[in-house]
């Protein structure tokens, strides 16, 4: 039985290295005009799917696009995943609008995101 307290994936950033052309391919793909257009941030929302574009994301350690599972309680998310053997890549922080992140690697290195809307 699913964790009720996990709402699943609804958000995926992908990282950039140009982002005014990465907007285009996206907005091509995605056949709409993005919701936000930042010069650090670049986000689509469709059918309840957020697909971020994130510029320079290398620096902040991501090297592929990463999954964010979205969960009511990030802290005991974070605590029941390490116990399970997933290691803290960046710990939660909050990225405004009273939205936290944090990302894990699991047991293989593949990078899991962790997001919590309050």
């Amino acid at each position: 039985m699913a964790d009720p307290a996990v709402q699943g994936i609804k958000t995926v950033l992908h990282p950039v290295a140009d982002l005014a052309a990465a907007k285009q391919v996206y907005t091509a793909l995605l056949g709409i005009e993005p919701q936000t257009d930042q010069d650090f941030y670049v986000g689509f929302d469709l059918a309840g799917q957020h697909i971020g574009l994130v510029p320079g994301a290398g620096t902040q350690g991501m090297s592929s696009p990463v999954a964010y599972w979205h969960v009511r309680d990030i802290q005991a998310k974070l605590a029941e995943v390490t116990a399970a053997g997933a290691t803290v890549q960046n710990a939660a922080a909050d990225i405004g609008g009273g939205r936290l992140v944090a990302t894990v690697t699991d047991i293989d290195g593949n990078v899991l995101g962790l997001l919590q809307d309050r």
